[in-house]
Formats: structure tokens, C-alpha cells, sequence
């Protein structure tokens, strides 16, 4: 038997068990951590090593390698890992993948580690896992919240910022990790076989070109998605507004008895959620869903709550039915939505002055978040732009120009945008912010477009693109759009939350 086969238990044998780590970051750095701990012999490769986390390799006992990764480093032939574990970013085709590769060394991602060593602390938690091009985190969040309004120990986890390596070594142990995938992470997570996931429920909330670049195809992107509900064992979550998520779950192979369960805004059928009359309803997890609903909680009340945005509703109802598959009460999901707010950068209102609302929707980062933001508007000024990963902007652009007052164009290659609104709104007041110091993008952005809204526009940060060629990350760049705007209006702005609360 190959020895990797045995190590299925955070009780086997790792001892010695030579192990490469691509990465040092957070993900990078976790995996290194338990492995250490295991008593594998521990190789770290990485183009940068954060000065904390290099001192740290030290004192755990693992090894780092700094190189540029153009090339496979003498260290690492001379390990002649048994195992590498890739951290998230590395492409498809990276050199050192594709030496492992030819080497016949396995691959693994953190998930696999993670699950194969999920008894650490006491019985090992329920997986329910999330993927979707957007709004895998909201719905992370509102699962764990209501899991955790019905009194079960939780831990969202995963792509959301705790890795789930550090989660499952938590002394205080875990019901249920919520655990929030990528696509990336999803291209390694194994199908079948030894140490293959097995998720107690699943979603895939929607399939929209993004990170094609880094997947090659829409059709390698949607794959790696559709892994989310392989070996799940009750219920596969899908979006019946998404006919690609209902492939999926059709071409899944799943563990006998498990449920798939539809949500969509429509009125639903007898296994799904839904909406019926402005109530949020579930037609799936009880005894007579041909004759009759439970109510979850009203369009009205959500409105109250600031959570009334077409796309947030959906992710409420994919929640509700994840927490729904996992016993939890129609009334406890209604009394943990109550407590629940959005993520900053997520539709957040900054500001309302002269009838004007500033809102800051910076994690929109590809076009179909975008997509669903700009749908919850009617007359907007759209600050758009950044790292368009592969995507194609024109689609979005023809179908939200009659919404437009006007359009502000941010990004270090402004082309493609500027084309697509040359074509699909020729007559639309367009301006570029060409500012070579970073500093000076967001404030000169929030000028212009404080010279195109009217009273009743909303001016919405929604860049359908990355932000990693003018800032850090997404919230760096929503960040100093909030900055800019309350400057900008200095004491003008309204602090009424009733009245800058986004409408759907």
C-alpha cells in the first residue's frame, strides 16, 4: 500500500513523511505549522517569505527556500518530496506543478490535508461547504450565524480567512465548519479515492466567467466548481436560476439519499426555497412540501434590515437551506437574520448628501457581481475598472447603459472598458482617471463623479475587476473610496441609516 494511503487520521504515522510547501502565506504557512507538528520533514518554497513567518519556519523545525520559481530549486530535487501541497494561487501550469507532476509526485491543496486530518480534536465536525463565483462569503456568514443561533458550535472557514488547517486544530473542536471554497482550492480536491471529502451539504451559487486566465477555459472553471457536491451525503444546494449549477449536481456523484434542493426568487416547487407573496419560504424540509410552506421571514423585514438586494436574498435562501439540511428551526433562522449584517465593501452605503447616496461595492471584482449590484439601482453613476482577469466587460456594459448617468473608468489599462462604452453608449458622459500615483485615483474618481449625479442617483463603486493593479486588495481600494467621498463632502453627508439604506 503507497504510504500516503495510510495517512488518513491525524493519529497515523507522518512522522518523517517528506513533505514540499509551495507558498508562504497564510494558507502556506498553516499547512507548514501542521505537518511541523506532525513530525513531517518540512520544505517550504516560496518567492516571499514575510520576515514573521520565515522566524517562525525555524522555530517549528521547517526549512524555507526563497527563489523566483521560474525554475525548480536544487533544494527541493534533493528533498524529492513524497507529497507537495499547493497553496491556492499557483496556476495550473506552474513550473513547479508541472515538475511534480512529470516527477509522479501527488498534489495536494490544504482542503485534502485538512480533511484527512479532521479527528484532531474530539469527533471531527460536519464539512458544509460554499463555492459560487459571488457571494461565497455572505452566504459562509449567514450559515455560520444561523447554525450558531440554534446553539451547534460553528466555524466559518476556508477561503474566507481562516484557514481551515487552523480550524480543525481549534482545542475547543467544532460541530460544523462552514467552510468557503474557490475555485482554485476546488482544482485540487480530490474527487475519489483515499482521502476524498465528503461534505455533509453543498452549493455551488452561481457560474460566471471569472479567473478564466488562471483556469484556461470557462469550461476548466466551471469544472473545478462543480466538485463542491461530489460525495455529498444530505443535500446539494443549487441555484435553479443557474441551469449550470443543476448540471452539476446531476453530473455529481453523491452519496445514496442525498437531496438536491433548489432557490431561486421565483415561487418554488416541492423540494426547494423560494419566495411566495414578499415571504421567503421552504417547501423542501418538511413533511407535506406538496400542500403546504414554512416561512423563513418577509421581503419587508429584510428591507429593514438593509438585506433586501435581489442577489443578498438569494444567498439567504441558499443559507436557509443549508442550515434547514442541518435540522435547524424555520424561527431561529428568522431570529439570527435579525443580528446579521453585510461585510464592509459588500453594498455599503458611505454616505448620503443632496439626495445623492456613495455606495461602496468594491468586492464586486468580476462582472457578474457587478452585475447583481448595478441591478439593485436605477439611475447610477459607475465608478468601474481594475484587473479584468480574462473576463469580458462588454456584455455588462450594453446591458446596464440606459441605467447609467455616467461612468468614471479607474484601472491601470482603462482599453477594453473604454471601447465597450464607445459602442454600447456613445452618448454617455465617460471620464478616465489616469492619476499615476495611486493616492490620487480614488479622490480625483469621487470629483468626477460628484459632477455627473443628480439628486436621487446612487454613485456605486462596483469595479467588475481586480483590484491588484492600482491596490493591494479589493478592500484597500473600497477603503480609499470611502475616504475620498468623506472628504470630499466634508459635513454635507446624511447620517440618517434609514435613508442610505441600497433599495432592491
Amino acid at each position: 500500500m503507497n504510504r500516503l494511503d495510510t495517512l488518513t487520521s491525524w493519529h497515523s504515522d507522518w512522522s518523517g513523511l517528506r513533505v514540499a510547501v509551495l507558498g508562504l502565506g497564510v494558507t502556506g504557512f498553516a499547512a507548514a505549522d501542521t505537518l511541523a507538528e506532525l513530525g513531517a520533514d518540512v520544505l517550504v518554497v516560496a518567492s516571499q517569505a514575510p520576515d514573521e513567518r520565515a522566524r517562525l519556519l525555524d522555530v517549528i523545525g521547517a526549512r524555507l527556500v526563497q527563489s523566483d520559481l521560474t525554475e525548480v530549486p536544487g533544494e527541493l530535487i534533493g528533498q524529492r518530496p513524497e507529497v507537495l501541497i499547493a497553496s491556492p494561487g499557483f496556476h495550473p501550469d506552474h513550473p513547479l506543478l508541472l515538475w511534480a507532476e512529470a516527477e509522479g509526485i501527488p498534489v495536494w491543496g490544504d482542503i485534502e490535508l485538512a480533511w484527512r486530518l479532521r479527528d484532531k480534536v474530539g469527533e471531527p465536525a460536519e464539512w458544509i461547504l460554499v463555492t459560487g463565483t459571488n457571494g461565497k462569503t455572505t452566504t459562509v456568514q449567514l450559515t455560520a450565524t444561523i447554525l450558531a443561533a440554534a446553539g451547534h458550535r460553528v466555524a466559518p472557514c476556508g477561503n474566507i480567512g481562516i484557514p481551515v488547517l487552523d480550524a480543525i486544530r481549534d482545542p475547543q473542536g467544532w460541530d460544523v465548519l462552514v467552510v468557503e471554497l474557490s475555485s482554485y482550492q476546488l482544482h485540487h480536491v480530490k474527487r475519489s479515492g483515499v482521502g476524498s471529502l465528503v461534505p455533509y451539504s453543498s452549493v455551488c451559487l452561481n457560474l460566471a466567467d471569472d479567473h478564466i486566465d488562471w483556469h484556461g477555459s470557462y469550461e476548466a472553471y466551471g469544472e473545478a466548481k462543480g466538485t463542491v457536491y461530489e460525495n455529498t451525503k444530505v443535500a446539494c444546494v443549487y441555484n435553479k436560476a443557474d441551469g449550470a449549477t443543476e448540471m452539476m449536481v446531476r453530473d455529481a456523484d453523491v452519496q445514496e439519499g442525498a437531496r438536491a434542493i433548489g432557490f431561486d426568487l421565483g415561487v418554488p416547487g416541492p423540494s426547494d426555497f423560494g419566495i411566495v407573496d414578499g415571504i421567503l419560504v421552504d417547501r423542501a424540509f418538511l413533511e407535506e412540501r406538496f400542500d403546504s410552506a414554512l416561512e423563513l421571514i418577509t421581503i419587508d423585514e429584510l428591507a429593514l434590515l438593509g438585506l433586501d438586494a435581489p442577489h443578498v436574498v438569494s444567498n439567504i435562501l441558499a443559507a436557509s437551506a443549508l442550515a434547514r439540511s442541518f435540522g435547524v428551526a424555520p424561527e431561529v433562522i428568522r431570529i439570527a437574520l435579525a443580528g446579521f449584517s453585510l461585510d464592509p465593501h459588500r453594498i455599503e452605503v458611505v454616505a448620503t448628501a443632496d439626495e445623492i447616496r456613495w455606495i461602496d461595492d468594491s468586492k464586486a471584482t468580476n462582472p457578474h457581481a457587478a452585475d447583481a449590484s448595478l441591478k439593485a439601482f436605477g439611475s447610477v453613476v459607475w465608478l468601474v475598472g481594475g484587473l479584468l482577469k480574462g473576463v469580458d466587460i462588454d456584455d455588462l456594459v450594453k446591458r446596464h447603459a440606459p441605467r447609467l448617468r455616467g461612468a468614471i473608468i479607474i484601472g491601470a489599462d482603462r482599453t477594453e472598458l473604454r471601447d465597450a462604452f464607445a459602442r454600447h453608449a456613445p452618448e454617455l458622459r465617460v471620464f478616465e482617471i489616469d492619476a499615476d500615483d495611486t493616492e490620487q485615483v480614488m479622490p480625483e474618481a469621487v470629483r468626477r463623479a460628484a459632477e455627473l449625479a443628480e439628486a436621487g442617483d446612487v454613485v456605486l463603486l462596483a469595479p467588475a475587476a481586480a483590484s491588484m493593479d492600482q491596490f493591494s486588495s479589493y478592500a484597500e481600494r473600497g477603503s480609499k473610496f470611502q475616504n475620498a467621498v468623506r472628504e470630499f463632502l466634508g459635513g454635507g453627508a446624511d447620517d440618517d441609516e434609514s435613508a442610505s439604506q441600497p433599495n432592491a
